[in-house]
């Protein structure tokens, strides 16, 4: 997919389409870009190879 021009960003930007898509993905858990529908799909495999009680805790 060809990147977009900065024209075409702002006019998504000013007809809410960045907005509606950002509603869409926090309603359904899924991310709209590919860069989170990778890192989604990677953190589920990860929770699936490493179960919670084999995976150490995070301690702050």
């Amino acid at each position: 997919m060809a990147k977009k021009s900065a024209l075409e960003k702002i006019i998504n930007e000013l007809c809410g389409v960045s907005q509606a898509k950002r509603k869409i993905a926090r309603a359904t858990g899924i991310p709209t870009t590919k860069a989170g529908r990778k890192a989604k799909a990677q953190r589920t495999m990860m929770k699936v190879l490493l179960p919670s009680s084999s995976r150490k805790s995070k301690s702050r």
